[in-house]
């Protein structure tokens, strides 16, 4: 008889245990990624909106797991294989463009998305994909189609147009994680008006509530989607 109570409960427990997110920080301190119109390095604005997608998505019930938050994870498989266990790997980046358009940046703006047909499981990670996209939408924002231009550096499969939803096959953080992945550009840099805007508290507010109501509805962790 106790073994059968210890089994319930230990049941129980699995059945409401809250599903983990792995939330990777974007490049580190030597590997800053983009620099932006006024100078500052992109590894600054992913620390900052990832600690607010972190508490986003621990106020909606879910397990944060902060990854290269302390700017020293330069191997990139370093970052998915501390991310073992999570049931989401969700990497957050800010955008820039190729050399040759940076004096016109200006008419560069929006998210992007990106998902790896080499990932353990795409149809998962694109799934998850289209419903950040659209909390996205729905919150105001609009996608950049900047990286389908067919140039040196782009040239990047759109999943889906209207969602800014991008293939990106090789990139490594996304084909390595043993778990649904999307790596998110929360926007471009080196424009002066996206950076400004990306630098408010309450737009990384807007942006992280907007990725945790989609990983919410995409069921992650066992989680069952919410009927659209």
């Amino acid at each position: 008889m106790r073994s059968l109570v210890l089994a319930a409960l230990l049941a129980a427990a699995t059945a409401g245990a809250a599903d983990l997110v792995a939330v990777d920080v974007g490049h580190s301190h030597s590997k800053s990624g983009a620099t932006s119109a006024g100078g500052r390095p992109e590894f600054e604005f992913n620390l900052a909106l990832a600690r607010v997608v972190g508490d986003a998505l621990t106020q909606d019930g879910h397990e944060v797991r902060l990854i290269g938050a302390d700017g020293e994870m330069d191997v990139l498989t370093e970052r998915t294989r501390a991310a073992a266990g999570a049931d989401f790997f969700l990497s957050i980046h800010h955008d820039s463009v190729q050399p040759q358009y940076l004096p016109q940046a200006g008419r560069f703006a929006g998210y992007s998305l990106f998902v790896s047909r080499k990932n353990v499981d795409p149809a998962a990670s694109l799934a998850c994909a289209t419903r950040v996209g659209d909390a996205l939408l729905a919150a105001g924002l609009k996608p950049s189609l900047h990286h389908a231009e067919p140039i040196a550096g782009e040239n990047r499969p759109l999943a889906d147009a209207q969602r800014g939803i991008y293939w990106f096959d090789d990139l490594v953080v996304l084909k390595t994680a043993t778990q649904p992945a999307l790596l998110f550009e929360a926007g471009v840099i080196v424009n002066p008006q996206q950076e400004a805007l990306l630098r408010q508290p309450a737009t990384r507010t807007l942006l992280a509530q907007a990725l945790a109501t989609g990983l919410h509805q995409c069921g992650i962790g066992g989680r069952q989607p919410e009927a659209k």
